[in-house]
């Protein structure tokens, strides 16, 4: 049975892995790893990316009305936040390959059966509350700068913030706050959930050695955020629809640059 450890593990120690230091190359790497994970099975790890697309579009059609114009683009910039909890399953099948174990897609839902299970939800559960916070922060800078009444159409809505010192006011503070929301989750959560996956060393010590992987490693840390946002414009470019090979290649390449940053202990 799981158990929900916070700060320690399932052995009530607190773990303090080891954090290896590495370069831009070492990245590169670990995203070259995921196009292969992907690349090895495609038609099951694309059956598994279309979560993405799909939640992309449900979110896009939600928002589609005129009263929650101002949400779209929180929400699809937002959409990054919850991004680490919807690759868990990629991280399974990664690691039953680099283990040499069969993997195919079934695997993925393999993850109920982690002792850290509890854990993993516990932190995909903050990463929830973070996800409203900042749609919430969103709302409240729109209402401040361009007041309560929703925009009467799409185009007024553009011209609105395109067109007026208000508008750009928007764009610029908005954009300022979320890029703070997307550095602490991305140096928070980086390697959080594949090292609770790898091991049950509780919720806390795996944001801990999340964040100190970041700050040892903070150029390649700061490029791999920069690829997954680039990543993600790219998916929402293609109407979400590249994020069907996308994400499923960011998730798997998550996974090895885990391997990367925390030394394995029974390694050498």
């Amino acid at each position: 049975m799981t158990a929900f450890h916070v700060m320690a593990g399932a052995h009530s120690e607190l773990a303090r892995p080891a954090i290896a230091r590495i370069g831009v190359a070492e990245v590169l790497d670990a995203l070259r790893l995921g196009w292969e994970d992907f690349r090895a099975k495609p038609s099951h790890y694309v059956f598994l990316g279309l979560i993405y697309p799909i939640a992309g579009v449900v979110l896009a059609a939600w928002s589609s009305g005129a009263n929650m114009l101002p949400l779209l683009y929180p929400l699809a910039a937002g959409f990054a936040l919850l991004g680490p909890v919807a690759a868990i399953g990629l991280y399974e099948i990664s690691r039953r390959r680099e283990a040499g174990m069969n993997a195919s897609w079934r695997h993925a839902f393999d993850v109920r059966r982690s002792p850290a299970l509890a854990s993993i939800i516990g932190l995909g559960l903050a990463l929830l509350a973070v996800f409203v916070t900042w749609l919430l922060v969103a709302q409240f800078l729109y209402v401040q700068l361009l007041g309560e009444a929703p925009p009467a159409s799409l185009s007024a809505f553009l011209s609105e913030i395109l067109g007026t010192e208000a508008g750009w006011s928007l764009i610029i503070i908005g954009n300022a706050v979320g890029f703070v929301f997307a550095a602490v989750v991305l140096s928070s959560v980086v390697i959080s959930f594949p090292l609770l996956l790898d091991r049950d060393i509780g919720a806390v010590a795996a944001i801990q050695t999340s964040m100190r992987a970041t700050l040892a490693n903070p150029v390649p840390v700061a490029l791999w955020g920069l690829i997954v946002a680039a990543g993600l414009v790219a998916g929402c470019l293609t109407v979400f629809v590249g994020l069907a090979v996308i994400m499923p290649i960011l998730g798997h390449a998550t996974w090895h640059l885990y391997r990367k940053l925390v030394v394995d202990p029974q390694a050498g």
